[in-house]
C-alpha cells in the first residue's frame, strides 16, 4: 500500500509541478493581480474580507458583479474602502470575463451557476479560485477538470482545510509514521438552530431587508436551473434546494472527504452506500426544503480503507471533524480549531515513541481562517510563486464522493464508482 501511496504521489505531485510550470507571472498596475468578483453573497463577501487581510499587496478589485442590487452595493463599497478604488459593476459575469484586463476572477455562485461560469472563465484565458464544489454534478466536475488543465491556468478550488495549518500538520504526523496504519476514518459535522433565532432552520439564511424580484435578476440566478416564477427563498436560501444545490452533500461532506485525501493521500471511493431524509424540518412544519438535513454515508476505498460519515441538524454537542484511527494512535481535527493526538495503548502503556499532542488554531499556529490563506496562495500560484494547493483535480476527487451519496439517497442503493471511465457503475 505504502509503495502504491508513494506512486500515486509522484504522479500527482509531478503533473501538477509541470502544469505550475507552464503558469506565467501576471501582474496588472502597480504590481498587482487585477482582480474580477463573481458574487458576493455572504460567502463571497467574506472571501473579499479574507483577501483584504491576508493579500491586500497583491491585488485590485477592478470588478464586482452580483445579480442582488444589495450585495453589489455592499461589495463596491467594500473595495472603495479596502483598495481607494471603484471598481466597474454588473449583474452579467459575461462583462467581466470579456476585459482582457482581468487577471484573475473569483467565482462564490450558487453551486449550479460553477460549470457555465468557470467555463466560460476558462475560455476568457483568466484564472480562477471557485469555490466548492467545483461542479453541480459528477459530469460537469470532470469537464472543468479537463478545460482547466489544457488551459494552463490557475483553477483553485474553494476547499481551505488544505490550507488550514492543523491539517497540514495532521498530514506530517500521517506521513511521518505516527498513527501507524489507517484503515478508518470517523466524519462528521452535527449542528442545531433555535427556532427564535435570525436563521431558524439549516440554510434558512437572512433575507436581506428591502430585498425583491425588482432588485434580484431571478433569470441570472436561474441560469441553466429550471424555469420557474419568482421564489424569494429558492433566490436566498439556494441550499435547501435540488436545483441549485446537493445540500449536506456538496456543502459540507465535500470539505471532510478532502481532508480526508489530504492528510491520507487518498483518492476516491470504491462503493458508497448513504440514508437520511428531512426529519428537523419539512413540509409538516411549513419548509419547503428538497434537500435532507439529516444524513450517513458509508464508503468502502481501494486499498483497505473504510469512511463512516455523518450528519445531523438537530443536536450540535460533537461539532463537527474528522477522526483518524491508527493502529498506533488517534488523530482528530475537531471544529477546525483543535488537534489532538491519542497514543494507542497496549497493557496501559502507550506505543513506544507516541507521545499525546494537543494544539489550537490560535495559540499554536495563529490562524483565525484558513481562508485568508488559501487565497493568498492562489494568488501566489497565479504569480509563479507558489503551487495551488487545491487544484482542480483535487477539488474533484473530493466532489465525487458527494455526488456519490447523493446518488445513493436518492436512488436508495449502493453505488459503485467506474474507476476506469470516471463515473457510476
Amino acid at each position: 500500500m505504502r509503495e502504491e501511496l508513494s506512486r500515486r504521489r509522484f504522479v500527482t505531485t509531478s503533473s501538477a509541478a509541470l502544469a505550475a510550470s507552464a503558469v506565467q507571472p501576471v501582474l496588472g498596475a502597480n504590481g498587482r493581480l487585477r482582480v474580477g468578483w463573481i458574487g458576493a453573497g455572504s460567502r463571497g463577501y467574506h472571501c473579499i474580507d479574507q483577501m483584504q487581510k491576508s493579500s491586500k499587496d497583491l491585488v485590485e478589485v477592478t470588478w464586482v458583479c452580483d445579480t442582488f442590487q444589495g450585495h453589489l452595493s455592499r461589495a463596491k463599497d467594500r473595495v472603495q474602502t479596502s483598495w481607494g478604488n471603484t471598481p466597474k459593476t454588473t449583474v452579467d459575469f459575461r462583462e467581466v470575463l470579456a476585459d482582457p484586463n482581468v487577471d484573475v476572477v473569483f467565482i462564490a455562485t450558487p453551486e449550479h451557476l460553477h460549470y457555465s461560469m468557470a467555463m466560460a472563465a476558462i475560455k476568457a484565458h483568466k484564472h480562477i479560485y471557485l469555490e466548492k464544489p467545483i461542479g453541480h454534478t459528477l459530469q460537469e466536475g470532470a469537464e472543468i477538470v479537463k478545460a482547466a488543465e489544457k488551459s494552463g491556468k490557475v483553477v483553485q478550488i474553494g476547499t481551505q482545510n488544505r490550507s488550514n495549518k492543523l491539517y497540514i500538520q495532521a498530514k506530517k504526523m500521517y506521513e511521518d509514521g505516527m498513527l501507524g496504519e489507517v484503515h478508518y476514518v470517523r466524519a462528521f459535522w452535527y449542528r442545531n438552530f433555535d427556532p427564535s433565532a435570525a436563521v431558524p432552520a439549516a440554510w434558512r439564511y437572512v433575507i436581506p431587508a428591502g430585498a425583491s424580484e425588482s432588485n434580484s435578476d431571478w433569470d441570472r440566478f436561474l441560469g441553466p436551473a429550471s424555469k420557474r416564477p419568482w421564489d424569494i427563498k429558492r433566490y436566498y436560501q439556494w441550499r435547501n434546494y435540488w436545483d441549485y444545490s446537493s445540500g449536506i452533500s456538496t456543502d459540507l461532506l465535500v470539505h471532510q472527504t478532502d481532508a480526508a485525501n489530504f492528510v491520507l493521500n487518498r483518492d476516491v471511493p470504491n462503493t458508497c452506500m448513504a440514508s437520511g431524509g428531512i426529519y428537523m424540518w419539512g413540509s409538516d412544519k411549513g419548509d419547503d426544503r428538497e434537500v435532507p438535513d439529516t444524513l450517513s454515508a458509508l464508503y468502502e476505498y481501494p486499498n483497505k480503507f473504510h469512511l463512516n460519515y455523518s450528519c445531523y441538524f438537530g443536536n450540535d454537542y460533537f461539532g463537527y471533524g474528522e477522526q483518524f484511527l491508527g493502529s498506533d494512535g488517534l488523530l482528530e481535527v475537531l471544529d477546525r480549531q483543535r488537534l489532538n493526538f491519542v497514543p494507542q495503548k497496549f497493557g496501559g502503556k502507550p506505543v513506544k515513541g507516541r507521545q499525546e499532542a494537543h494544539m489550537h488554531y490560535l495559540k499554536d499556529f495563529n490562524q483565525p481562517d484558513a481562508t485568508a490563506d488559501h487565497i493568498r496562495n492562489f494568488l501566489e500560484a497565479v504569480q509563479g510563486k507558489a503551487k495551488a494547493i487545491a487544484p482542480a483535480r483535487a477539488g474533484q476527487l473530493a466532489a465525487i464522493p458527494g455526488h456519490m451519496a447523493t446518488e445513493s439517497y436518492k436512488r436508495r442503493k449502493m453505488i459503485t464508482w467506474d474507476a476506469k471511465n470516471e463515473r457510476f457503475a
